[in-house]
């Protein structure tokens, strides 16, 4: 509930640990650095999150808390004010109106980075613009690479997730006194964020805490606990170490993450027994354990899984655009590349010829992008859809199709440019290189994602029909937004027999 800190016009409320005090910034309540559990390190490192103790007194919450470890090169650059420790279990909170009794919709962010980078305090992350439309925007940090994902053999498995649960118990517990409905909860996410909302829809654990779920350019990326342990126990040989949580509870958690930078850099030397994760590459991702993620996203979806959760799902156009520039391949993919890529992507025996077929007229460089794109992000998010619809789960399909203006349009629909209309931070953070100089397009493409998110998060409907397996319907979010078929015919139909299956470790 709301309460009056004394002394001080800005906002305060009463959680259930204790009083918050936050900042009022342009007419929203904002809270920030706000723990939803016990800061997850000595006897609590590698174990499930526990609910935060309580406070006497009114606690500040006004600085982000500090980010999960990760590897220093793409450490997040955080302002010289932010706090460091080891308090990475926050969550931050903004609201147009902290009143217990506004039940307004709320919508809460699980940031993407490939589960081993990435931080709520980024600025393109930065709620006010989407809160702003009438919704309370919650963004948290759970853990992340060695610390959140490696399969240890005496510790819970998937401890990244079990953080992101923990999280939505605390919305769930509090979230009324922001202003919130904990009945209308949208948890969303981009990327591995996208990922983690997939995985929750197929968790026990969560059910009941969110009751709609945005997924954007979800990876299909889930692994066998026989893969994730053999990844684990090749980050542990680089420190010296054996693949345990007390083996490893002696290093500073700060070591960790150069251990999986160091497997990432050679991890094309366990091509024969890591299989495609070596391509990309994708040292860390869920594990499909039996007991915190029972069974894949599409699986437990197929079965009726959080069929009562409204779905909102899609992905970009152009998704392997921006991996294509970061691994200096853009415009120059000889056709011995594409050739690799489809050998080692392309579902069933056949499908490199299968591929070329479909698609004719296409030359390397956009053979060697489609397969890229339909294997890691494109497909899995199309199956996620058409699990969930036909399992009887109301379902919205989208495909992102706005050429960005920036680097002069090379990057088309990328990967990642969704997460800037969707926030309408379009003039900050990184993801802000790919729109350039915000124009009134951008900005009025923004204000049409933004509602449509907010109005999906209020009632399941962002204004468009649902999704189903006969007529296919799609937005396409562009400057002239249309309702169509979904527009990858031929790659769904390539696609059509694949499952997403957890993926092995092979010749053990």
């Amino acid at each position: 509930m709301p309460v009056t800190a004394a002394g001080s016009s800005e906002p305060a409320v009463r959680t259930t640990a204790g009083v918050l005090r936050g900042s009022r910034e342009a007419g929203l309540a904002v809270f920030r650095g706000i723990p939803y559990a016990e800061p997850p390190v000595d006897a609590l490192r590698f174990a499930a999150p526990r609910p935060v103790g309580g406070w006497s007194g009114v606690r500040p919450a006004v600085s982000f808390g500090p980010p999960p470890p990760q590897p220093s090169l793409f450490a997040t650059d955080e302002p010289p004010s932010e706090p460091s420790g080891d308090d990475w279990l926050t969550v931050n909170i903004w609201s147009p109106d902290p009143g217990a009794g506004a039940g307004l919709p709320v919508l809460v962010w699980i940031p993407g980075g490939a589960y081993v980078i990435g931080a709520s305090s980024l600025p393109e992350f930065d709620g006010a613009r989407l809160s702003a439309g009438g919704a309370v925007v919650v963004t948290m940090n759970y853990r992340l690479g060695m610390e959140g994902f490696a399969q240890l053999d005496d510790a819970p498995a998937n401890r990244g997730l079990l953080d992101q649960v923990a999280a939505l118990q605390w919305v769930s517990d509090n979230i009324r006194a922001f202003g919130g409905d904990p009945d209308r909860v949208t948890v969303f996410g981009e990327s591995a964020g996208g990922g983690s909302v997939a995985a929750l829809l197929a968790m026990p654990r969560a059910s009941g805490l969110f009751r709609r779920a945005i997924a954007q350019s979800v990876p299909g990326t889930f692994f066998s606990p026989e893969l994730a342990a053999d990844v684990a126990a090749a980050c542990a040989a680089e420190l010296g170490m054996r693949p345990t949580a007390s083996d490893l509870l002696s290093l500073h958690p700060s070591r960790l993450p150069a251990a999986g930078e160091a497997v990432a850099a050679k991890i094309d030397t366990w091509t024969g027994r890591w299989g495609p994760i070596t391509y990309r590459p994708i040292p860390f991702a869920p594990v499909v354990d039996g007991d915190v993620l029972p069974a894949t996203p599409w699986a437990a979806l197929a079965t009726g899984a959080s069929r009562d959760v409204d779905l909102l799902v899609g992905h970009t156009r152009d998704e392997h655009r921006l991996f294509s520039l970061i691994d200096g391949v853009l415009g120059q993919v000889t056709a011995e590349q594409a050739g690799t890529a489809l050998g080692t992507l392309a579902p069933g025996p056949d499908g490199a010829r299968r591929y070329r077929e479909a698609f004719p007229a296409a030359g390397p460089e956009e053979l060697y992008e489609l397969v890229n794109a339909d294997w890691l992000f494109r497909m899995p998010t199309l199956h996620l859809a058409q699990a969930h619809a036909a399992a009887g789960g109301r379902t919205h399909l989208y495909e992102l199709t706005w050429t960005a203006p920036g680097m002069g349009g090379i990057l088309g629909a990328c990967h990642g440019l969704d997460v800037p209309l969707v926030f309408g931070n379009l003039g900050s953070g990184h993801p802000a290189m790919l729109i350039g100089d915000p124009t009134d397009e951008a900005e009025a493409l923004s204000a049409r994602v933004r509602a449509a998110w907010i109005a999906f998060a209020a009632d399941g409907d962002p204004g468009w029909p649902g999704y189903e397996d006969e007529q296919r319907l799609t937005q396409l979010l562009d400057t002239q937004t249309a309702v169509t078929a979904y527009p990858e015919r031929a790659s769904e139909l390539l696609w059509r027999e694949h499952t997403f299956s957890a993926l092995p470790l092979i010749n053990r």
